[in-house]
Formats: structure tokens, C-alpha cells, sequence
């Protein structure tokens, strides 16, 4: 079993974000593709459901090859949903990652090939192509992915070309952070050009002696004081998690199928952090003891104790030690977001 890295950034509690790092501007946004495809070369850990039968049929025929359903019968086969993120701007010929994920009951699609598969948005046009060999995920045979596995065949039709206001919309609703950026920006400009519209959307409108694209960038890069948003990073393919070394958790009682984890700040010169004999466990350092009994291969119960407030730091690295697998970890983290436990924004990479 692979164990997963955890970075931790140092980083001070204010610090000079831009307007870049909270709002986004109106119109310019991914779009999601998807696409069904049939996926061949598997060792014999493909499905033999009835519609990935038919989808070989289809396929054989259009290539002008007649062949009865009834005769086919290969596990070396299986049929997927391939989904895709379209960039914002994204041109003619360029690459995407794609997600495949088995539908049927194949055991794994590792290393298998994906066919030619059309990528489509909710308007139902055509925008890329899909093909290429599967690299499945660590922890699902069943899913993979494909690195620059699609080609963009269609434009969105989207310019700035004609555009003279800027809509700004926060990632988050806040009439202090709306006010604030109005503020700078009118100020920036020396005019009254911005205008907070609500607690979340500010409109603005563009000098006649400046481009759309120069006009945007100076906007973006507008610095505004205020308070970091905490963020959790997990790329689940690499097994890597970034976190803020300052992101606290409250005291509560995490209980999973495998294993239960108690968090709690304990001072140090407490009797049952320093007596081993009533709180047996496994320093990891910084004052935090995991365990309420010693660590082997396996732990199935563990005392978060932190001389201080715990922090997330503290859970990964007791998560860590007792080879909790990156699903797991990700579902823990999922949990103590929606108990309000931890205040930081959680980001997947898949």
C-alpha cells in the first residue's frame, strides 16, 4: 500500500491577495464534456454486459463487418463514460485530460484502449475527441485516466473583443470584500468605474484608451489585504495532500468502518498524556500522541492529543502512521467540513 505525502505550507494568517485570487469574471468559465466510448486490448478484466456487446456490434458494422451479438463473447472489452473539463478560450488542436470510468462489470480497464469517443457539452455539439491508452487510478481499476487524451475540435463562441464592462462575481458572498474591491478599483483608475451591483457582483466598465485583455489584468492584479482563504489540496493520483499548517480542527469524534479517531487538545503537563501506562501510544512529534495502544501494521483506534490546538497537520500525520489509504482520508476531511470542524475550502485534483 502506498502512503500519501503531506506538504505543509508555513504561511502567515494575512497576507496581500489579489482580486484574482476571489472573484472570477463573468463569462469566462469551463464547461463540462461528456461522452460514451468502448474501451479494447483488456486482459480478460472486461464485461460482457448485453450493451457492450451491442456497442461492439455498432462499431463492427459501421466498419462494414455484420456479426450477430449472440456470437460475441470476449472479456477483453469494456464499455465507459469519458468525461472532460473544456477550458475557458480553449482553441482547435489543443489537449485535455479526460476521466474514464467502467459502466459495466469489468474487473479493471487498465492499459486498455480507449476508442475513438465524441465529447459533448450540454447543447449536445461535438468539441473534442477522445483516444488513447488508460492509466487507471491507485485506488479503482475501474477508473483512469488519460493525459492529453482529447483534441479540442470546436470553439466555444465566446470574445471580449466588443466587450466594455467587466462583471466580477466573489467566490464567496461578502458586502465588506465587494465594497473593498469597488473601492480599490475606483481608486486604482482614479474614476468611478466600478460599481458593487450586490454582496457579490461588481460591474465594470472599461476606459476607452485601454484594451479589454490590458483592462482585465490590471484589474485581476489589484491587491486587497485580507485574510487568507485556507485551502486543503488532495491530488488523489499522486496521493499528495497540501494543507496550511495553521488550519485547526475543532475537539470531535471521527468513526469510519475501519477505524475511530478522537480529536482533543490535552496540555502537555496533563497526567494521561505523560502516563504511558493509562494513554500508551506513538509520539509523531510536536507534542502529538496517536494511539490508545501501540502501533504495528494496523490501528484500528487512535487519540488525536496535541499540546495546542490540533490542526490538520496533526490528523494527517496520525493518519499517516496508522496507513490510512487516501480515500479514507479524503472522506474524513469530507466529514469535518460538513460538521464545521474544519474552516478551509477542500480541492480535489484528480
Amino acid at each position: 500500500m502506498k502512503l500519501f505525502l503531506l506538504i505543509l505550507l508555513f504561511i502567515l494568517n494575512t497576507y496581500a491577495q489579489t482580486i484574482k485570487d476571489v472573484s472570477n469574471i463573468v463569462g469566462i468559465r469551463e464547461n463540462q464534456l461528456i461522452g460514451y466510448g468502448l474501451v479494447v486490448g483488456l486482459p480478460g478484466t472486461g464485461d460482457k454486459s448485453k450493451f457492450t456487446m451491442q456497442s461492439l456490434q455498432n462499431l463492427l458494422r459501421n466498419s462494414y463487418v455484420k456479426i450477430p451479438t449472440s456470437s460475441i463473447n470476449s472479456k477483453n472489452i469494456a464499455t465507459v463514460m469519458v468525461t472532460a473539463v473544456l477550458p475557458a478560450f480553449a482553441r482547435q488542436g489543443d489537449k485535455i485530460k479526460i476521466n474514464v470510468s467502467s459502466i459495466g462489470d469489468a474487473k479493471s480497464i487498465n492499459s486498455g484502449e480507449l476508442l475513438l469517443t465524441q465529447l459533448k457539452a450540454v447543447d449536445g455539439k461535438v468539441y473534442a475527441l477522445a483516444q488513447g491508452k488508460i492509466i487507471s487510478n491507485p485506488n479503482s481499476q475501474t477508473t483512469g485516466y488519460i493525459y492529453d487524451g482529447a483534441t479540442i475540435e470546436n470553439e466555444l463562441e465566446f470574445s471580449l473583443k466588443n466587450e466594455n464592462t467587466v462583471t466580477l462575481s466573489l467566490f464567496k458572498n461578502d458586502a465588506k470584500t465587494a465594497s473593498l474591491i469597488e473601492t480599490k478599483i475606483n481608486r486604482t483608475f482614479g474614476n468611478k468605474i466600478a460599481l458593487a451591483t450586490d454582496t457579490r457582483t461588481i460591474s465594470v466598465k472599461k476606459p476607452q484608451d485601454v484594451s479589454i485583455v490590458s483592462f482585465i489584468a490590471q484589474i485581476e492584479d489589484i491587491e486587497l489585504e485580507t485574510t487568507l482563504q485556507k485551502k486543503i489540496i488532495i491530488d488523489i493520483a499522486r496521493e499528495i495532500i497540501v494543507a496550511g499548517s495553521d488550519i485547526k480542527i475543532k475537539p470531535i469524534t471521527v468513526t469510519q468502518k475501519d477505524f475511530t479517531i478522537k480529536i482533543k487538545k490535552l496540555p502537555l503537563n496533563d497526567t494521561d498524556f505523560k502516563d504511558q501506562t493509562k494513554n500508551p501510544g506513538v509520539d509523531i512529534g510536536d507534542g502529538v500522541v496517536v494511539g490508545d495502544k501501540p502501533v504495528n501494521i494496523n490501528l484500528n483506534n487512535a487519540l488525536v492529543n496535541s499540546s495546542n490546538d490540533p490542526t490538520v497537520s496533526d490528523l494527517m500525520r496520525a493518519m499517516k502512521v496508522m496507513k490510512i489509504e487516501i480515500g479514507q482520508i479524503i472522506k474524513t476531511l469530507e466529514m469535518l467540513k460538513e460538521l464545521n470542524a474544519i474552516d478551509a475550502k477542500l480541492e480535489l485534483i484528480k
